[in-house]
Formats: C-alpha cells, sequence, structure tokens
C-alpha cells in the first residue's frame, strides 16, 4: 500500500534567501492507494479494454485508475487535482515497484502475445489454487507468484543423451567406493 500526503492548500510566499516566490503548502490530505487486481478490474470494468494492454492511457485514464486504487473513504474530488510532481513521482514508482524477491532467469521463449486481462488473472489464480484474499497484493506481487506457479508445475526437463550418461558414471562410481569393489 501507498501512503501519500497531498498538498491542499496552497499559500505562496516570497523566499528572501533565492529572491524567489515560492508555494507552500498548509495543509496536507492523507491518501491510501493500491496497485491491485482489485483496482485493475475496476478500470477495466469502466473502460472495457486491457489495462494491462500495449496501447497508451490517456491523462483521464490515468486519473481514474489512481481513483480505482484508492483505499480511502470520501476523498474530496479536488484531491486528484492536486497531486505534486512528487506524487506523481511516487504513484509511479509504487506500480512499477516488483515487490518481491524472487527473479527468473531469463528464458529463450518468446514473451506471449496474450492480452492479459483481470478474468485472466483471476483464472490464473484459480488454476493454480491462489486464494481469492491475493487479489488485494500488489499486482506485480501477484503475478509473480503466478509465474512461480507456472515454473514449478512445468514438466520436469528430460535429460540428454550425455547428462544421463555422465550422471550414471558418477552413480557408479560411488557406488564401486561405498562397496569397496572394483566392480
Amino acid at each position: 500500500m501507498l501512503t501519500l500526503s497531498v498538498p491542499m492548500d496552497p499559500v505562496e510566499s516570497y523566499n528572501e534567501a533565492t529572491n524567489e516566490f515560492v508555494i507552500v503548502a498548509t495543509e496536507y490530505f492523507t491518501l491510501q492507494l493500491e496497485h491491485s487486481l482489485v483496482s485493475l478490474s475496476k478500470w477495466e470494468s469502466f473502460f472495457h479494454k486491457p489495462f494491462l494492454g500495449p496501447a497508451d492511457k490517456s491523462p483521464e485514464e490515468i486519473l481514474w485508475y489512481v481513483q480505482a486504487m484508492t483505499l480511502t473513504p470520501d476523498v474530496p474530488p479536488e484531491v486528484f487535482t492536486r497531486f505534486s510532481q512528487n506524487n506523481v513521482d511516487q504513484i509511479n514508482a509504487y506500480i512499477e515497484d516488483k515487490m518481491t524477491a524472487t527473479f527468473f532467469s531469463e528464458s529463450k521463449s518468446p514473451p506471449s502475445a496474450q492480452i492479459v486481462t483481470a478474468e485472466l488473472i483471476y483464472y490464473w489464480m484459480i488454476a493454480h489454487g491462489i486464494p481469492f484474499e491475493c487479489q488485494h497484493w500488489h499486482l506485480n506481487r501477484l503475478l509473480t507468484l503466478v509465474k512461480v506457479c507456472n515454473r514449478m508445475n512445468e514438466p520436469q526437463k528430460k535429460m540428454s543423451q550425455n547428462e544421463l550418461i555422465a550422471r550414471n558414471r558418477e552413480l557408479n562410481r560411488q557406488r564401486l567406493k561405498e562397496l569397496g569393489t572394483k566392480g
């Protein structure tokens, strides 16, 4: 979850050291946001298109997604028009954060051209037995869990002929050593 302090009542003052007028916020609104499958689902329900798709989003669509991420109740509409650049940077960093220590080695298979929607992610959760409480996890963390489940459920890679011969040779060497025989 991301907690933001959004400046609400800007007051202009003069900084004598720099000889500049500066805007200082005197009041802040605390906003809690969650980038999750629930937020994604709300956005897709409204716009009827995939959020994770390759198409660019308009400023209105991006703002609507931030509103869909909002957990704070009864937020005045003007809060969403008062974001500072720091607030925007924090939101972007939060959405892009992978939120896990898990990493994957690069595979040689090309990335899937499948369009990912909220319903597809829900399907993956059901198929892997992932509890629905995870829909509130950070979306990147949930997608990493799905990827881990996919990897763990892949069939074991068959050994090549050379790997099989080398493994058997090592097993035979160990057995001969344990039994104290020459073969």
